[in-house]
C-alpha cells in the first residue's frame, strides 16, 4: 500500500525548513506558507479542527485526554481548583476540551473581538500573529482571581512570549504558585526553554508544561525573503509544477477570490432551528462553567437531530465552525458522529495562508470571502481551507455552518459570502445560528442587532435570531382566539411587499414627510419644555422605535442634544419588560424617562403602561406621534393620518421583529426577546425613511415653533373618545371583544398584515389616504365597507370566533357568526 505523502513535504524542499523531533510529528503537522511578514510557515494541525477537516471524535478527543494528562498532573483536589485558558483564535476548542477532560475546571478564551460594555479584566499580544490584541472578557470578573493551578492551551507551543506575556501580566493581578502550558506540540528551541525556565524562576510560581509531541523547526536564515517570493510567485497567475509533477497550468486553489465576479443572487441555504437552551453561552469567550458543561451535554442529542434530519441520506458532512466559535459547533459534529454520520469538522480563520494543490502541501484549496463578523475587525477576508475539493479528492455532499448570532450579517447571505462559496462546493449548505451569548443587562445594537446605526437605538432585549417562531397567520389567530396561545409566543410569517404596495409606501412617505417631521418636532419640544430638559427617550419596540430615532434626531438637529435612546417590549396582557425597567432604573433617573410610541388606537397600550408603571418612580404618560384616539396629552398630533412606517413591517423598523415573550425562551429575569431578520436586508428602508423625514426638519422649523406654542396652550385632557367609538363599533357588529377592533390607520394596516381580517370600516370619502389599506384587503379578498361618523380614518375587524375550518384554510374572512 503506497503510504500518503507527508503533508509538510512541498514546503520543506522549497524553503530548506526541517521538522525534527518525535516521530509522531510528521502525523500530527504538516506545513504551509502564511501571507504574513513575521513568519514564513504555518504548521498546520491535523487533529485541531481549524485548517484541516478531522473526524470530531479525534479533535475533541485529543483535547480531552490532554485534560485527562493535566488532572494526573495535578491529582484530583487542585484540578478541582483549576481554571483553563484557552487562545483565540486557534485554540478555543482545544482549550475547551481540555477543560472537558478535567471535568469540573471552569473554562475562559481570549477573545478578538470586543463587546461594547463589558470592560476586560486583561489582555496581551501574540507577537508573531497578524492579529495580535488578545482581550479576556469574564462575565464574572472573579474567575481568574482565585490562587487555584492555571492551565493555558495553545496549539503549539513554539517561542513562548505568548504565554508567558498572559502569566506575567494576570500574575501581576492574581498572583498564583501553580502554571500548566498545553500544547498540541511543544516546538521550542533549547534556548526558548532556558528562557521559560528563568521566568518562572523569576516568578517564584511553577510552570509545567503538557504535549503530546516535542521537536523543532530550523528555519534557513533568509527563510523570510524565500517565503516572500514563493508565496509571491504561487500567487500569480502562473505557477511551476508541483514536486516530481510534469509542468502543467494548476488548478486554481482561492475558490472565491476572483475580483469583478458578476453580480448575482447568492445561493441559499437552509437555516436549521437548534432551540439552543436559553441562557447557555455559545461557548468561553465570557466563560463556560461545569454547571454550562451539564446542560449543553443534555441538550446536544436533541440539537444534533434537528441537523440529521435536513441532512441527505448517506451524505459526507462537514461541520464548518466560525473562527472563535469552534468549541460548540465540534460537540454538534460529534453527536452526528455518534449517531453514524460520516461526519467531519473544521473552522474558518482570519490567518492568510497560500494553497497549493499538491499531496505534499497541507492546504489544498482555500475559499475566500468578506468577513461576516463586524464587531471582531471590521471588514476584510476570511477562509475556509480544504473545504472545497483538491483535485485528487472527494467533496462533501453537506456543509453545516454554524455561527453565532453577531455573526449572522447580511454580509454572510450575500453574493460571494461564505454561504454562496459553500454551495458552489456541495449539494446542500445548512445554516445553525447559536445566540450569541452577552454580558446581561447590555443593549443590543446595530448592526449586530438591527439596521439602525449603534447610537441610534439601544434595545433592551434579546436576540432571536436563531429561532424559529413564525407561524402561519390563520394557525395564530385560532389558537390566540381559542386560548391555546397568547399573541406575543410567536410571529406572523413576515410580510414581503410586491412592487405596487412598494409604490404606494414610497408615495405616501414623500406626501406626508412634512407632516410627519412636524409631528416629530412638535412632540419633541412637547417633551422637553414639559417633561424633562434632557430626557431618557425609551420607544415601545418596535412601532415607537423609528419615532423614538426621529425624536432623537429632533433634539440632537434643533438643541445639540445628545439623547440616550432606548427599545423595550410591551405585551398586552402582561405589560412592560420589568428587566428592562430595572435596567434603566440602575442607569438613569426614572423620572427622566420617557416612553414614545408610534400612535394610539383605542388606547389599550396606553393603559397597560399606566397599569406596568403604577406604584413605580416612572412617568406613566406616554408621547406618541399621532393620538386619533385622545388617550394621551403628549403628542405631535391628534389627527388620523399614514405614518407611512405603519405600512410595512420589519424592513422600516431596523430589520427588527414584533418582540416576543415565552416561558420557555425568557426566564423572570431576562430581557424579552426579538428577532433581527437580517436576510431582509436588500429589502430595508429603515434609513431611508428616516433620513427623508431627517431632511424636512428645517423647512418645517418655525411651523413647529408655532403648533408647539398653541399646543402647550390647549387643553389636552384625554377624552377617551376612540375607546368609546370602539365599545360602540364592537357591539353594533357583533363582536362583542374591543381586543377585536383595531381603530387608526396604523391598526388597520396591521390587522390586514398579521390577522385574519374580517372587514375593513373606512370613512366615507377617505380618498388615496386608504389606497395601501384598499390594496392589502383586496389581496385577502376582505370587503372594505364605507361608513359616515367614523371618528378615524378607517377601523380593522378582526374576524370574530375564528377557526379556520369556518374561514377555509386561506384564511379569507367570510361572514362572521
Amino acid at each position: 500500500m503506497t503510504r500518503p505523502a507527508w503533508s509538510g513535504r512541498w514546503v520543506a524542499e522549497r524553503l530548506g525548513v526541517r521538522l525534527e523531533g518525535d516521530a509522531a510529528l510528521s502525523g500530527l503537522l504538516g506545513l504551509a506558507l502564511r501571507h504574513n511578514p513575521r513568519r514564513a510557515h504555518l504548521l498546520v494541525s491535523h487533529v485541531l479542527g481549524k485548517h484541516v477537516p478531522q473526524r470530531p471524535s479525534v479533535v475533541h478527543g485529543t483535547g480531552v485526554g490532554l485534560g485527562r494528562r493535566v488532572r494526573a498532573l495535578l491529582g484530583d483536589e487542585a484540578a478541582a481548583r483549576a481554571v483553563v485558558l484557552g487562545y483565540a483564535e486557534t485554540a478555543t476548542g482545544l482549550g475547551h476540551s481540555v477543560a472537558d477532560g478535567l471535568a469540573l475546571a471552569p473554562y475562559l478564551h481570549s477573545t478578538r473581538r470586543p463587546v461594547p460594555g463589558v470592560a476586560p479584566v486583561g489582555g496581551f499580544e501574540e507577537e508573531h500573529s497578524h492579529a495580535t490584541s488578545h482581550l479576556l472578557l469574564p462575565e464574572d470578573p472573579a474567575l481568574l482571581a482565585g490562587d487555584g493551578p492555571l492551565v493555558l492551551v495553545d496549539d503549539e507551543f513554539s517561542t513562548g512570549r505568548t504565554v508567558t506575556n498572559t502569566i506575567a501580566a494576570l500574575h501581576r493581578r492574581h498572583p498564583r504558585g501553580h502554571y500548566v502550558i498545553v500544547a498540541l506540540v511543544d516546538m521550542r528551541s533549547p534556548g526558548d526553554r532556558a528562557r521559560l525556565d528563568a521566568f518562572a524562576a523569576g516568578l517564584g510560581a511553577r510552570v509545567d508544561l503538557i504535549a503530546l509531541a516535542t521537536g523543532t523547526v530550523t528555519l534557513p536564515e533568509d527563510v523570510l525573503e524565500r517565503g516572500r517570493e514563493l508565496v509571491a510567485r504561487w500567487s500569480g497567475a502562473g505557477h511551476p509544477a508541483p514536486s516530481g509533477g510534469p509542468a502543467r497550468t494548476p488548478r486554481a486553489t482561492d475558490r472565491g477570490a476572483e475580483a469583478g465576479a458578476p453580480s448575482r443572487a447568492p445561493r441559499t441555504a437552509t437555516r436549521v432551528d437548534l432551540r439552543w437552551p436559553p441562557g447557555l453561552p455559545d461557548g468561553g469567550r465570557h466563560g463556560f462553567t461545569p454547571a454550562h458543561r451539564a446542560r449543553l451535554e443534555g441538550a446536544l442529542p436533541r440539537m444534533a437531530g434537528e441537523i440529521a434530519g435536513h441532512l441527505p441520506e448517506g451524505a459526507r458532512v462537514l461541520v464548518l465552525g466560525n473562527e472563535e466559535l469552534m468549541y460548540a459547533p465540534l460537540r454538534l459534529a460529534a453527536a452526528l458522529e455518534a449517531d453514524g454520520v460520516d461526519v467531519r469538522f473544521s473552522t474558518t480563520t482570519r490567518s492568510p495562508v497560500l494553497a497549493v494543490d499538491d499531496p505534499g502541501y497541507a492546504i489544498r484549496t482555500r475559499l475566500r470571502f468578506p468577513a461576516h463578523d463586524a464587531p471582531a475587525d471590521g471588514p476584510g477576508d476570511r477562509y475556509a481551507y480544504n473545504v472545497a475539493p483538491a483535485a485528487d479528492g472527494t467533496g462533501f455532499d453537506a456543509v453545516v455552518a454554524v455561527v453565532d448570532s453577531v455573526a449572522d450579517t447580511p454580509e454572510l447571505h450575500a453574493p460571494g459570502g461564505l454561504l454562496d462559496r459553500l454551495a458552489a462546493h456541495t449539494r446542500k449548505v445548512l445554516l445553525a445560528v447559536i445566540p450569541s451569548h452577552r454580558a446581561p443587562r447590555e443593549p443590543l445594537r446595530g448592526p449586530a442587532f438591527s439596521s439602525y446605526a449603534p447610537e441610534e437605538v439601544g434595545w433592551l432585549l434579546q436576540d432571536f435570531s436563531g429561532v424559529t417562531l413564525e407561524a402561519p397567520v390563520e394557525e395564530r389567530e385560532e389558537a390566540i382566539q381559542n386560548g391555546g396561545a397568547h399573541y406575543a409566543e410567536s410571529l406572523p410569517v413576515e410580510y414581503r411587499p410586491g412592487e405596487r404596495y412598494q409604490a404606494l409606501y414610497r408615495a405616501a412617505l414623500d406626501a406626508s414627510a412634512d407632516r410627519l417631521a412636524r409631528a416629530v418636532g412638535v412632540v419633541t419640544e412637547t417633551v422637553l419644555a414639559e417633561r424633562s430638559p434632557r430626557p431618557v427617550l425609551v420607544s415601545l419596540a418596535r412601532a415607537g422605535t423609528p419615532v423614538g430615532v426621529l425624536m432623537r434626531r429632533w433634539a440632537r438637529h434643533a438643541h445639540g442634544l445628545d439623547l440616550p435612546h432606548y427599545a423595550v417590549s410591551i405585551v398586552r396582557g402582561r405589560g412592560v419588560d420589568t428587566a428592562a425597567l430595572r435596567w434603566l432604573a440602575d442607569r438613569h433617573d426614572p423620572r427622566d424617562v420617557v416612553f414614545v410610541d408610534g400612535w394610539t388606537g383605542k388606547g389599550a397600550i396606553t393603559r397597560e403602561l399606566e397599569q406596568a408603571l403604577a406604584g413605580t418612580e416612572f412617568d406613566p404618560r406616554l408621547a406618541v406621534l399621532a393620538d386619533p384616539g385622545s388617550c394621551v396629552e403628549t403628542y405631535g398630533t391628534r389627527d388620523d393620518f399614514l405614518i407611512p412606517s405603519a405600512c410595512l413591517n420589519s424592513t422600516v423598523s431596523g430589520l427588527i421583529s414584533r418582540t416576543v415573550l415565552r416561558a420557555d425562551l425568557v426566564g423572570p429575569d431576562d430581557f424579552h426577546g426579538a428577532k433581527f431578520y437580517r436576510e431582509l436586508a436588500g429589502s430595508d428602508v429603515s434609513g431611508a425613511f428616516l433620513d427623508t423625514v431627517s431632511a424636512r426638519f428645517d423647512a418645517v422649523a418655525d411651523e413647529v415653533a408655532h403648533e408647539a406654542k398653541e399646543l402647550a396652550a390647549d387643553d389636552r385632557t384625554p377624552t377617551w373618545q376612540g375607546w368609546a367609538a370602539v365599545e360602540r363599533i364592537s357591539e353594533e357588529y357583533g363582536i362583542h371583544d374591543v381586543n377585536l377592533v383595531k381603530p387608526g390607520v396604523g391598526e388597520t394596516t396591521r390587522v390586514l398584515l398579521r390577522r385574519v381580517p374580517w372587514k375593513i370600516l373606512a370613512r366615507r370619502g377617505a380618498g388615496p389616504a386608504l389606497d395601501h389599506v384598499r390594496l392589502l384587503a383586496e389581496g385577502r379578498g376582505v370587503p372594505v365597507e364605507e361608513v359616515d361618523g367614523l371618528p378615524y380614518s378607517c377601523v380593522g375587524l378582526v374576524h370574530p370566533r375564528y377557526t379556520r375550518a369556518a374561514t377555509g384554510t386561506d384564511g379569507k374572512a367570510v361572514a362572521a357568526p
